[in-house]
């Protein structure tokens, strides 16, 4: 639950301002275990059968708007084809029976061998990301906020397909030397039950400790061969974009449309990096560091780290004067100009505009003062 006291952090706990669908999930359970996503089905002899989310017959039963005509999801041994006009999931390798009667650790044992360019098998994360590509008659883009949350349901199957991999495969990414007796005891651990039962993902998984650890290593190295960032730039998601607003349909709004967003912010991100480091708008750039995050706002926004060169180090005011400026640009930029009035000025506000943000804030502020 989302708490909006004003005493707390508010970029942390503040109700989110766009019109999203999110999920919590919880990145310890199994595939095969009872929290995992699934839909129960009840039969005449009033006897109840799990539909897990890895099952081919999970996708239709669960969107019958989004699937009308029952085609079969993601499921194992799902396999390519040559046929450029036949619908990936009408490939399967085995019949849509079978996979809702198959047993999840058979499914699963089977993920975990070795696969091979010779196997044409086709991951969750490929199955999908063809599902999301812009075509011609693709109604799955048209859900609106039905489109949201089949994105974050598959987002987490995608997730839990990869961590089964890696419990499943603690020995092959030597999982042993990170949870081993000495580890146990620097860590503190008292209870002999817990030894060895950790799950230890390995840093080619995104967003796991391994991964931020090596990230944040890799940054440091860098920091400690050639000093400290010189410039802090942040790049943020519009949806006026006209890339993204002459892709929307008739009635359609950019929040609606998270594939577009993320694929044109990509684009966009892509060029901003190849006018630092190629055309070398700020100088010679030795080394850049960036980062990007989708919080409750409903757009992603990047985070630059850039050293410069000696050379072309920020070392005096006037160096600060090329690249920064406090004031509103000059008619004679129209373009600039507008730019910062429209999106680096703070809205109207007071008591003739009660809804501003600004207002609700400072209203909830008067009433705790008053209360304490």
């Amino acid at each position: 639950m989302l708490n909006t006291h004003t005493s707390l952090d508010q970029r942390v706990y503040n109700a989110p301002t766009s019109d999203e669908v999110a999920a919590v999930w919880l990145d310890n359970t199994m595939l095969q275990e009872n929290e995992s996503p699934h839909i129960v089905a009840y039969r005449r002899a009033e006897t109840t059968h799990q539909i897990k989310h890895f099952y081919g017959c999970y996708d239709p039963l669960q969107y019958p708007l989004l699937l009308p005509k029952g085609k079969s999801g993601w499921h194992q041994g799902l396999k390519k084809v040559s046929t450029p006009t036949m619908d990936a999931s009408t490939s399967s390798l085995f019949p849509l029976s079978a996979t809702v009667n198959e047993e999840p650790e058979s499914l699963i044992e089977d993920a975990a061998r070795r696969h091979t360019k010779a196997d044409k098998r086709i991951s969750c994360r490929e199955y999908y990301a063809y599902k999301l590509q812009i075509r011609p008659g693709n109604l799955l883009l048209r859900g609106g906020r039905f489109f949201q949350q089949f994105i974050v349901d598959m987002y987490v199957k995608v997730e839990n397909t990869r961590l089964d991999f890696i419990r499943l495969n603690q020995d092959t990414i030597r999982a042993d030397l990170y949870q081993g007796i000495l580890d146990t005891l620097e860590l503190g651990e008292n209870s002999a039950s817990n030894v060895g039962r950790r799950m230890i993902p390995p840093p080619s998984f995104l967003g796991g400790p391994r991964d931020m650890r090596r990230h944040y290593l890799n940054a440091m190295a860098l920091v400690q061969k050639y000093g400290k960032p010189d410039i802090f730039l942040t790049m943020t998601c519009n949806p006026n974009w006209i890339e993204i607003k002459t892709e929307l349909t008739p009635g359609e709004k950019a929040h609606n449309r998270p594939d577009l967003v993320a694929r044109i912010f990509h684009a966009k991100l892509t060029a901003l990096r190849k006018e630092i480091m190629e055309r070398k708008v700020f100088g010679e750039v030795v080394a850049v560091i960036n980062v990007v995050e989708f919080q409750k706002r409903g757009l992603p926004h990047a985070h630059f780290l850039i050293i410069l060169r000696g050379d072309d180090k920020i070392r005096n005011p006037e160096s600060f004067d090329r690249y920064v400026s406090v004031e509103i640009p000059s008619r004679e930029n129209p373009h600039l100009r507008g730019a910062v009035l429209r999106h680096m000025m703070h809205g109207p506000c007071g008591k003739e505009f009660p809804k501003c943000q600004y207002m609700q804030l400072k209203k909830d502020s008067l009433l705790e003062m008053s209360s304490n």
